[in-house]
């Protein structure tokens, strides 16, 4: 762990810190559960489609996406303490600019603003691990990944509340009073930052990033208005890919990326992104599919006319069951070769899926298969972290799992945008879709798990074949990457409640001993 001597605050404030990050990251959390629950809600609201109101959920998973890098690069440096307030200051003017009573397009652009929200969370990791001694920032940065899904979990029929009570916008100025406050006490406590070099932003890098997906999706969204075949549809989506594809060629070319793609050419962090960005698609269908389903009145011959508060709680067994998979990964893992639990994942989220294409005449099947679907998820967001930083040097852990970070989202945002243009394929986006769409987003859902699975199992055997397999506790070698002690891999702090289990904590024993040794004794190695 790097020394706290340069970002070491004084006693108070220093017992202070913990609690204050820990608001931070529940904010985090409460923030982005205003998302899926709310889309019917704001649909009726701005007088919007259904279709329309999913943005307010993706365009959130879009500006994470670039957001979480970018605020990694610049809070990196000598510049972490700054970035923190500003970012809070940004969600602070995006939640009230959703909490206000204008137009849908304040709305998405409020949304917009609150994303940046979520590359907080990392942030406050790294803050805690400068700040506090070994011994006391190793819990701490454990409760802050766990603050994170317990805040999902709660946060979802919380805002129910508020917007069922209160009205929609409600919801939205708990979210401003609350980001105020946190932006209050972190000014107050947070400890300078710690004296590293600083990089120029890559803010082409950013844009590239941001205009390529943001051009995709936006494609996807209007593919069933325009027509899949029409010269508009066409254009902006090879638009889109061309802005992907400079970006990518950007990043090769430029000394400090925002993202370090050259990575991706390792066989393991290929295989682990390629499973998050489409676990990311799998999971945010459903996720969406499952809420609008269950608000859906039973006038339409299907559906349960549920609350916003009853919605939330439905998707209450997805957080905690993404918690508990996290201490039963640690378990297994004693057991089992690590990547041998990334395609177990899959097939548990695939069998929630199935139980919605084949059983959704009741509402309680809605918070079972939502549960089988967050054990699943669990599975695979606790072990990608642990299998990319034992595929990589040490030194380029941060960047591997910045871009699986980079990715997931990605997967987020096109699930979020998929669902929308699957759901209302048959009855258009101005009214109630009729049940069959629901069935055939399920099935496509399916599909999007097997293929996940598929290339989880591949990289399996090529872990194999490579004589790599992280072993099980019977024996076997440490991977030549390094784990960084304490240093836990994040997983996003989006919509769900995904474990963010310390890397170094799913290695067995001689494997974690041996990988610390290699940070120590490697130059430049670790952060």
């Amino acid at each position: 762990m790097p020394s706290p001597s340069h970002a070491a605050p004084s006693p108070g404030r220093r017992s202070a810190l913990t609690p204050v990050l820990l608001s931070l990251a529940m904010l985090v959390a409460v923030i982005s559960s205003l998302g899926a629950p709310l889309i019917p809600t704001i649909a009726e609201v701005d007088g919007v489609s259904v279709a329309d109101a999913q943005w307010s959920l993706t365009v959130t998973m879009l500006v994470g996406a670039v957001a979480t890098p970018a605020m990694g690069r610049l809070g990196d440096g000598p510049h972490r303490r700054r970035v923190i307030l500003v970012g809070l200051a940004v969600v602070l003017v995006g939640s009230v600019l959703a909490a206000l009573p204008l137009s849908f397009a304040w709305l998405i652009a409020g949304r917009a603003l609150q994303g940046a929200g979520i590359g907080l969370t990392p942030l406050a990791m790294a803050t805690v691990r400068d700040a506090l001694p070994a011994e006391k920032a190793r819990p701490a940065i454990a409760t802050l990944s766990l603050t994170s899904a317990v805040g999902v979990g709660l946060g979802y029929p919380v805002t129910g509340l508020f917007a069922t009570y209160l009205g929609l916008h409600s919801g939205f100025w708990f979210a401003a009073v609350a980001a105020a406050a946190v932006l209050v006490a972190c000014a107050l406590v947070l400890p300078p930052s710690p004296a590293r070099p600083s990089h120029r932003l890559d803010t082409p890098g950013a844009l590239l990033l941001g205009l390529g997906l943001g051009g995709l999706l936006f494609a996807l969204s209007q593919a069933e208005r325009w027509g899949w075949t029409s010269p508009r549809l066409l254009i902006v989506g090879l638009v889109a890919v061309l802005l992907l594809v400079w970006w990518v060629l950007h990043e090769l070319r430029t000394a400090h990326p925002l993202v370090d793609v050259r990575l991706v050419k390792e066989r393991t962090v290929l295989a682990t992104d390629l499973t998050a960005v489409l676990s990311g698609v799998g999971l945010y269908v459903m996720m969406s599919v499952v809420t609008r389903y269950v608000q859906t009145p039973p006038s339409a011959g299907y559906g349960f006319g549920a609350t916003v508060v009853v919605t939330g709680l439905t998707l209450v067994p997805f957080s905690l069951a993404s918690l508990v998979s996290g201490r039963v990964v640690r378990v297994l893992v004693r057991r089992v070769p690590l990547a041998s639990l990334l395609p177990l994942g899959c097939v548990v989220s695939l069998v929630g899926t199935i139980v919605f294409v084949f059983a959704r005449n009741s509402l309680w099947e809605m918070f079972v298969l939502m549960g089988v679907i967050g054990l699943g998820v669990g599975f695979t967001v606790s072990v990608m972290p642990a299998l990319i930083v034992s595929a990589v040097p040490a030194h380029e852990t941060g960047s591997a799992t910045s871009f699986n970070q980079v990715v997931k989202y990605i997967g987020y945002s096109t699930g979020s945008a998929l669902s929308a243009v699957v759901v209302t394929s048959a009855a258009g986006s101005s009214t109630v879709p009729p049940d069959r769409d629901y069935g055939t987003a399920g099935v496509l859902d399916c599909a999007v798990w097997i293929l996940t699975a598929l290339v989880a199992w591949l990289l399996v055997r090529s872990h194999r074949t490579a004589g790599r397999t992280v072993p099980a506790a019977r024996g076997g070698q440490a991977r030549e990457a390094a784990v960084v002690a304490a240093e836990p891999v994040q997983a996003a702090e989006t919509d769900t409640a995904e474990p963010a289990t310390p890397a170094d904590q799913l290695l067995p024993g001689a494997a974690r001993r041996t990988a610390r040794q290699d940070v120590s004794g490697r130059p430049g190695a670790g952060r």
